[in-house]
């Protein structure tokens, strides 16, 4: 997708250097994939103490290999 938008220059600058990435599209891919990552890990952590276990934890332990 196509998309023309105004980015302060030093914004743009600062997160090129910080991110390492060589152009202003992989800059911007990099930031949306962040904050697209930022977001889904928010409402993971939201959902602490809502989710019920069901099983046993010691039955499902015994396939496991010990190191």
């Amino acid at each position: 997708m196509r998309t023309n938008i105004e980015i302060d220059d030093r914004l743009m600058r600062q997160a090129m250097r910080n991110s390492g990435a060589a152009t202003k599209r992989a800059t911007v891919e990099a930031a949306l994939r962040l904050l697209i990552k930022t977001h889904s890990q928010t409402s993971i952590r939201r959902q602490k103490g809502q989710i019920r276990w069901e099983g046993n934890l010691s039955e499902s332990r015994l396939g496991r290999v010990r190191s």
